[in-house]
């Protein structure tokens, strides 16, 4: 949300919710730099009912009331909250009738609902290559579009009942504003998405049986929705439409040089790998490098490609009862882990197996059995062989943009979570080969809020803000090493 104070000063909420925890980040902004501060942290997670996983969608919406109203009592006396903006995690979406009302219960993104829709599609060359070359997003088992074709294929009935499609942001939109639209940033991870215009592309609608009536042309990132609606504490306090998508949103905070020669990577359960373009990046390699062209929420691309992240970290922890439970604790597992040496084998981090494992250890140790190779001896070993792993990902995406892009990559600018994790900015330095800029920056709270700015016309525009932004940070530089 923003508010305004006097005139001069301007008070923003970002709800930002992610698949692992939500928050709700109070932004104060004076016309030269934004101070943030975290009025509620939740965490978040799919519950698993029946062999399916689902979201606790009213759960999320409790949260964030709470939020909100927690962001109101931080507000100094006398300001008000000028704007609220949400993002989240993609492809995820409700299905609603005209009234709002859910119809269906909406499912987690790693469910494996979608398998036998996404083996159908790889094993069609020709209507792959059709669906990439329509809508530029690579055939992956989590994307919306493989998640309604199975919802339309089990319960035909569902396309009399629902009235709209709303992805997780449009429909915390509609939530606060009453207002049903579909956001371009989070419409672009769907796979239904027309990649060369801001409309949906009907040759994908066709492919996977979607009803063109519950999507409807997406805006941009800025629309007003009008007044929050039923929640009384914020009066005023208006709807902006910020990047629906975390990762757009984490893009915007960059503070980017104005060369083009940065490569972003956002990092955190997944590494979103990628760029800034006029043009989206397309063809049988690109296909082949599953490079996805998402979009910037002024409708323009963002190629990027998905390395599977902190999931492994996070996954390994599970199969260890010594895993770090405090700051301190994770800062003493990367220092031990960087005194070991480099791993003579790296991890394929492409592996399918890695998506949703019962045991993440497992399934490392199956992918290094298969090389004839002994498994870590513990988890500091495991952490050091993940991270060096994580590194050689991040750098074959910045190859493969290099080579399909016609650009040149000097820097790589990092946010997220892997931003702190000093082995991992490394290593991805290292296997890189250029500087690792890494910035101890709320990125989706920051982006969420500089759109919310930009609307209520508080910051002219999204360069503008980068250049103010910039000289406020102190972000810590890994060099390559040989």
């Amino acid at each position: 949300m923003c508010a305004k104070k006097k005139s001069t000063v301007t008070y923003c909420a970002a709800i930002d919710l992610g698949a692992t925890s939500g928050r709700v980040m109070l932004g104060r902004w004076d016309g030269t730099g934004l101070v943030l501060t975290e009025a509620h942290r939740f965490p978040n997670a799919f519950r698993t009912m029946g062999g399916h996983d689902f979201w606790d969608i009213g759960g999320l919406w409790e949260q964030i009331v709470a939020g909100l109203r927690k962001a109101v009592a931080l507000l100094p006396k006398g300001a008000a909250l000028a704007s609220v903006g949400v993002d989240t995690w993609g492809v995820d979406y409700v299905l609603v009738d005209a009234a709002g009302r859910p119809v269906y219960p909406t499912f987690a993104y790693r469910d494996n609902r979608t398998q036998a829709g996404l083996k159908a599609l790889a094993a069609d060359p020709a209507a792959l290559a059709r669906i990439y070359a329509a809508t530029g997003i690579p055939n992956v088992f989590y994307n919306a579009s493989l998640q309604l074709a199975e919802t339309v294929a089990t319960h035909p009935g569902v396309a009399k009942l629902a009235s709209r499609c709303l992805f997780l942001p449009d429909y915390f939109n509609f939530l606060l504003s009453g207002r049903m639209v579909n956001e371009i940033t989070i419409a672009s991870t769907s796979q239904l998405l027309d990649v060369r215009s801001t409309g949906w592309s009907a040759a994908a609608l066709k492919h996977f049986k979607v009803p063109a009536r519950w999507l409807a042309a997406p805006v941009l990132a800025g629309a007003r929705l009008g007044p929050v609606q039923g929640l009384d504490f914020i009066k005023d306090t208006e709807v902006v439409v910020v990047p629906g998508h975390d990762t757009a949103c984490a893009y915007d905070a960059m503070p980017a040089s104005p060369d083009g020669g940065d490569l972003y990577i956002s990092s955190g359960t997944w590494s979103l790998v990628g760029y800034e373009s006029e043009s989206p990046v397309l063809g049988a390699e690109a296909l082949a490098a599953r490079i996805s062209n998402e979009r910037i929420g002024d409708g323009r691309y963002r190629p990027l490609t998905n390395v599977i992240g902190l999931w492994l970290l996070e996954g390994i922890m599970k199969d260890f009862a010594s895993r770090p439970k405090t700051d301190a604790e994770w800062t003493a597992l990367i220092t031990a882990a960087e005194k070991l040496p480099a791993p003579a084998v790296l991890l394929d981090v492409t592996d399918p197996a890695f998506s949703n494992p019962p045991s993440m250890k497992a399934a490392i140790d199956a992918q290094i059995k298969k090389r004839r190779l002994a498994a870590p001896k513990d988890l500091v070993a495991y952490t050091r062989l993940i991270c060096a792993s994580l590194g050689r990902g991040h750098a074959d995406a910045k190859a493969a943009f290099e080579r399909l892009g016609g650009r040149k990559f000097t820097r790589i600018l990092m946010v997220g979570g892997g931003s702190k994790n000093r082995l991992l900015c490394q290593a991805t330095a290292d296997a890189a080969g250029v500087p690792v800029v890494a910035f101890a920056l709320e990125g989706t709270a920051v982006g969420n809020i500089a759109r919310q700015l930009i609307a209520l016309r508080a910051v002219k525009d999204l360069p503008t803000f980068r250049a103010l932004l910039a000289p406020t940070l102190k972000p810590v530089i890994y060099q390559p090493r040989a």
